[in-house]
């Protein structure tokens, strides 16, 4: 299977030259599990031109410091996009962005969250695994965040897999095509979120420290990898 990684934002300047991007972040945590997954990189945060859906085998959309409902050029065309897919049951991932540009564009409602910025090591409820790997759902899953965006309507049909009281829809399923999408950032090791807090600390002021203390917490991005990957091969077209 080859998934195509659709990439929506960058790596922060001041610590750019310390991380891989994203997808390569994205490949790194899909590979640990499926290590016969082939990628492809499609940055639309860079102008590239998003391919017809329908000859893709599965799609996964990065984060972004964009919101759903912010002027950008491509955020109207990847919210067609996502639609197209899901119309041709091209199974889709969506992660912090990608998870609220879902749930927008198959029918639900983002908005910028009155509880502010999420960060640190956040812990969610496990609700279900529907086409995920049952024999690894536990009761709940710590993974890091970073987001101030937050999804407050579910599109028609959509389960909540992962909740918690900041974060109530967390992670979802879609019943109107083949997707899951997650709030928070599997993708990130615990050097990185640490860097981003650091990074932010202007804008997050205390917060940054607690949430890079809060990194002492074990945390399941393997686990979430691993349920990225099973879905999507139990969905191969």
């Amino acid at each position: 299977m080859k998934l195509t990684i659709v990439e929506t934002g960058l790596v922060p300047e001041p610590i750019r030259t310390a991380f891989v991007d994203y997808p390569g972040m994205f490949r790194a945590l899909i590979r640990a599990s499926d290590p016969a997954m082939d990628f492809e990189t499609v940055s639309m945060i860079k102008g590239e031109t998003l391919p017809d859906p329908a000859s893709l085998e599965a799609i996964l959309i990065t984060g972004s410091p964009a919101g759903v409902y912010d002027n950008d050029p491509w955020i109207g065309p990847l919210m067609d996009f996502a639609r197209a897919a899901a119309a041709a049951a091209v199974p889709q991932v969506g992660i912090c962005f990608g998870h609220q540009l879902l749930a927008e564009a198959l029918g639900g409602k983002v908005i910028k969250s009155p509880k502010g910025w999420g960060v640190g090591r956040h812990t969610y409820d496990v609700r279900a695994c529907p086409g995920l790997v049952a024999k690894n759902c536990p009761k709940t899953i710590s993974v890091a965040v970073s987001h101030q965006d937050q999804v407050v309507t579910l599109p028609t049909g959509a389960e909540v897999i992962a909740r918690s009281d900041f974060t109530p829809y967390a992670g979802l399923h879609y019943a109107n095509g083949p997707a899951i999408s997650f709030q928070c950032h599997p993708e990130f090791d615990d050097p990185y979120s640490a860097a981003l807090y650091t990074a932010r600390e202007d804008r997050l002021g205390p917060a940054a420290a607690q949430a890079v203390a809060s990194l002492a917490a074990p945390g399941d991005n393997a686990l979430v990898g691993e349920w990225i990957a099973d879905f999507l091969k139990s969905h191969a077209r």
